[in-house]
């Protein structure tokens, strides 16, 4: 009977857990433009069969070595391994949420033992007193009990909604997190094999030089050069060797930081130097809509927002009062072999309202507050949308100007490489003089540097380009 008394409280409670008080999320608009800038021609809008659609990017590049390194970051490096266990923990929180959508049941048992001596009032438990004059009284009882706090404003359900946005922030933090360290990566790797081809550039100068200066000195001895020829030749080939020292210093600081992006210690990393291939694959542009959804920190930002926004529910639900429902159901005797017959059964139910009748505006506040920071990550969530427009028209604008470039740092190259050849042929002749030597030579080394840090620029910006378009990565389900 007494539980057909409260089958109707159960029906109603779950009923009206069917509402959520507070806002329903939308996603907030953003100001995007219809088409790239600084996208010539030849780009077009991504499409579903595009490469960089596969994931693995760097493989656009041709390159095993940097492949396989690559491959290390995904579980390795440190800063992975972290946000992937900062996913998890949000994870475990959404479930956490979830779980006090449900009743909480417990199971009691207990024994007691009272007595007392002949005349006394006084009761011991859990001992046996004797002397008494009806002896000791025991007592076993075992029950089952049960509380539910229906969710009947929603305040669970938003809380698990806020839950479970944060959890995928989390997932579009990780994303973010490999992609950057796979970017950095592949940057410090170009600017590696950069300074191996400037070592090799810069030591073969250094060989040139000491040509140079052997000329140099050869014709002072023979009296048809002034001494300022084989001073000059000197300094030129101290510059180049100070020079090669320098790139051989900047090339190990690349090597250490790629140790630590694959998880290792710099003493225990090598990478020796290699043929470089400066490939500059082509990256399409999708449209600037298709940054929301290929975007880690986009995503994330996005997630944000709606987190804030199921707080606002949260809030609001606090005006409405809380219902509790308990029970319970067991069995309690004097003796255990007979603890569990029908005849010993003992039962509750109960519920329990309450609502908060004055606060001095605290709710209010707290509403407020909720909506504030809504307000704050909406405009956080458009401000990284418009900054990741701006980082992809400009490494756009300079994929164009640095493809401009190369073809004519590789005119400038070929000009002075032959223009040295020519000065130096003539100065052997005794027609210049070395300074015409010192000014050929040096525009030549300038500008073979030039051609090869152009080339480890147009890749680094093509690495650029490929993270702030969101590299392989697709935003998650809402």
């Amino acid at each position: 009977m007494s539980m057909q008394r409260f089958l109707p409280l159960l029906l109603a409670a779950s009923a009206l857990s069917a509402c959520a008080v507070g806002p329903n999320y939308h996603r907030p608009s953003a100001p995007i433009s219809p088409t790239f800038k600084e996208a010539a021609g030849g780009w077009a809008p991504a499409a579903p069969a595009d490469e960089l659609d596969r994931g693995d990017w760097w493989t656009l590049f041709a390159d095993p070595t940097l492949s396989g390194l690559e491959q290390k970051v995904q579980v390795s490096n440190q800063n992975i391994v972290a946000a992937e266990a900062a996913y998890r923990e949000a994870r475990a929180v959404v479930r956490e949420d979830q779980a006090q959508l449900f009743p909480t049941v417990t199971a009691n048992g207990s024994f007691t033992e009272s007595g007392g001596g002949r005349g006394s009032g006084g009761t011991i438990i859990g001992s046996v007193v004797s002397g008494g004059a009806g002896g000791p009284t025991r007592q076993y009882r075992a029950t089952l009990g049960a509380t539910w706090e229906p969710d009947i404003w929603g305040r669970i359900r938003r809380t698990i909604e806020a839950a479970r946005a944060n959890a995928q922030v989390s997932e579009a933090t990780l994303a973010n997190a490999r992609l950057s360290a796979q970017g950095e990566l592949a940057t410090d790797y170009f600017g590696l094999r950069e300074a191996d081809a400037e070592i090799d550039i810069a030591r073969a100068t250094v060989e040139a030089y000491q040509r140079s200066l052997t000329i140099a000195q050869n014709r002072f001895n023979a009296g048809i050069a002034p001494h300022s020829d084989v001073l000059q030749a000197q300094t030129q080939l101290a510059n180049a060797q100070a020079d090669l020292s320098g790139l051989t210093q900047q090339r190990a600081d690349f090597e250490h930081a790629i140790a630590v992006l694959t998880g290792e210690a710099p003493g225990n990393f090598a990478l020796p130097a290699a043929a470089w291939t400066p490939n500059v694959p082509p990256v399409p542009a999708g449209l600037p809509s298709t940054l929301l959804q290929r975007r880690p920190d986009i995503a994330a930002a996005e997630r944000r927002v709606a987190a804030a926004n199921a707080q606002i529910g949260v809030q609001v639900s606090a005006y409405f009062p809380s219902l509790t429902l308990t029970g319970s159901y067991g069995f309690t005797s004097r003796e255990l072999g007979s603890l569990f017959n029908a005849s010993n059964n003992i039962w509750s139910f109960g519920l329990n309202a309450a609502e908060t009748l004055l606060d001095f505006g605290a709710r209010r506040a707290r509403v407020n507050e909720a909506k504030a920071a809504h307000d704050q990550s909406v405009a956080q969530y458009r401000e990284t949308v418009l900054e990741a427009l701006q980082d992809v028209e400009n490494q756009l604008d300079a994929s164009r100007v640095l493809g401009e470039q190369a073809g004519l740092r590789q005119q400038a190259a070929d000009a002075a490489n032959a223009a040295e050849q020519m000065v130096l042929n003539r100065y052997k002749a005794g027609q210049v003089a070395y300074t015409d030597v010192i000014t050929a030579q040096t525009a030549a080394y300038t500008a073979r540097r030039a051609l090869a840090q152009s080339a480890g620029q147009r890749q680094a910006t093509s690495v650029a380009l490929i993270q702030s378009l969101g590299g392989g990565w697709r935003a998650p389900a809402k």
